[in-house]
């Protein structure tokens, strides 16, 4: 009987690896602290271990249980909106403040499928924006302002 490897799974694995390992290297230059006063590594050092041990765990299932996937045609159209999302969000995000800024990202993130209709595109903008500003601005007090300059606010 011959083991089908996945090379899908091996890479996965291994870019998680890799960044969980970069996580882990990095967090060493900072204080660890004790398990009851953690210090500012602490976190990126757990954090970085798991998804390197979850990494590890996707190269070995890839090369021991392995499966044949066919890759299908890469959706280069979602590809390129979310990398313009995500460029415009942090260009952007200081000169128009975080609500339009996360709305007009949210915005292009959902239309990147061809499958999602306006209305439901939208609802999720909508949803996602109040969402977004109710954590990491009333929750997390993350000091970007709602509107920005730009708007001459």
């Amino acid at each position: 009987m011959e083991r089908r490897r996945s090379f899908p799974d091996v890479l996965a694995g291994g870019i998680f690896v890799l960044i969980g390992g970069a996580f882990v290297v990095g967090s060493l230059g900072y204080e660890l602290g004790t398990p009851l006063r953690m210090g500012p590594g602490a976190f990126p050092l757990l954090v970085g271990a798991i998804v390197a041990a979850l990494g590890l765990a996707i190269v070995v299932k890839g090369l021991i249980v392995g499966e044949a996937i066919s890759f299908g045609p890469i959706p280069w159209r979602a590809v390129a909106v979310i990398v313009v999302a995500v460029l415009f969000f942090g260009f952007t995000v200081r000169g128009l403040g975080f609500v339009p800024t996360s709305a007009v990202t949210a915005l292009l993130t959902t239309l990147a499928s061809s499958r999602v209709r306006l209305v439901t595109a939208l609802a999720v903008t909508a949803g996602l924006t109040v969402a977004s500003t109710l954590i990491f601005v009333v929750g997390l007090q993350l000091r970007i302002p709602l509107l920005g300059p730009w708007l001459g606010f």
